[in-house]
């Protein structure tokens, strides 16, 4: 395990089992100026970030000790945590593999091989996202964008979107892809539950239907 100077805020924390896989991870880290606390162990992950305060955590899911799953959900329960956490997988994955690891609150997931330099443009976009604290301003959502996205929560499809709003289906695909490329996910469903996750939009009410009040109790 190695950490350095990091009362700076600026280190980020990579846990991975694979020595060549972590020493690839912390060499492009460094190389963009981050310091690097770096460990093979999950617990000893969880214990670096609940004390180094890190700009960010990058985290393989199968390690010794606890799971990437087990630390993201530690971490994300604790109020004044608020650095990115990104999983880094070797292994080739599923969608419902993200899809967890995005409801357990994880900000992203990057599977390999992936490109270094894509790999540090993102740990530094999510960095400086988790800084504005309002999700609605990090992501920079028009009224139109949250306007469909809230849409898309109830289950319309594009074309029935265009319908309720009047609008073209061509618009509400541009949109769509804004709405991706701004909160970071490659789906519709992963926007809906990101979005859900950080309050951008809530769960509509459940109505009752064909029960009068005479009904009810």
């Amino acid at each position: 395990m190695e950490a350095s100077n990091m009362e700076l805020g600026e280190t980020v924390v990579v846990a991975d089992g694979d020595d060549e896989s972590r020493g690839s991870l912390a060499a492009a880290l460094h190389s963009a100026g981050y310091e690097v606390a770096d460990t093979d162990r999950g617990d000893e992950a969880l214990g670096l970030a609940q004390a180094s305060n890190p700009a960010a955590v990058l985290l393989e899911i199968p390690l010794a000790g606890l799971c990437g799953y087990e630390i993201c959900r530690a971490l994300k329960a604790e109020p004044a945590f608020e650095a990115p956490i990104i999983f880094v997988s070797r292994v080739r994955t599923e969608s419902y593999d993200r899809i967890a690891g995005l409801l357990l609150g994880a900000d992203d997931y990057i599977v390999s091989p992936y490109e270094p330099g894509e790999l540090l443009v993102r740990v530094a976009n999510l960095i400086d996202r988790s800084r504005v604290r309002d999700p609605r301003a990090r992501w920079s959502l028009t009224v139109r964008e949250r306007e469909i996205l809230d849409l898309m929560s109830e289950g319309l499809r594009q074309r029935e979107i265009a319908r309720r709003l009047i609008i073209s289906p061509k618009t509400v695909a541009t949109h769509v892809e804004h709405i991706l490329r701004k909160v970071g996910v490659r789906s519709s469903s992963e926007a809906v539950m990101v979005a859900f996750r950080e309050q951008i939009i809530h769960p509509k009410p459940r109505r009752d239907i064909g029960i009068g009040p005479h009904f009810r109790h």
